[in-house]
């Protein structure tokens, strides 16, 4: 059976007009670049990107072409830490949001 819509466009359009979800995926994002899932932090971030502020705006607020964070975000791509933290305070900001990391031990960490 097809779909009837491209699942990407359905995400896109889902981000631009609900603030709680752009936020769930963006500390989705993080959650996995901290538990070590790397390749999937990198592509929750570029698809948030993507939606909502554009590779060109956050290149001006990272003083880093656009380009060259698309390639950070790229499944090849391998960012620094500080460029990859930068990025995240950045759509913190422009979100409006402030993630926090707690510690949870045993049972409690699922």
């Amino acid at each position: 059976m097809p779909l009837t819509r491209d699942f990407k466009v359905t995400v896109r359009e889902r981000l631009q007009r609900d603030p709680s979800f752009r936020e769930a995926l963006l500390e989705e994002a993080v959650d996995c670049l901290l538990s070590g899932d790397i390749e999937t932090g990198k592509s929750l971030l570029r698809d948030h990107v993507n939606a909502t502020i554009g590779f060109i705006e956050l290149g001006g607020l990272t003083d880093k072409s656009p380009k060259s964070l698309m390639r950070m975000l790229s499944p090849t791509g391998n960012p620094h830490a500080r460029n990859l933290f930068e990025i995240i305070g950045r759509l913190q900001e422009r979100e409006g949001v402030h993630l926090e990391v707690r510690a949870v031990r045993g049972a409690d960490a699922s």
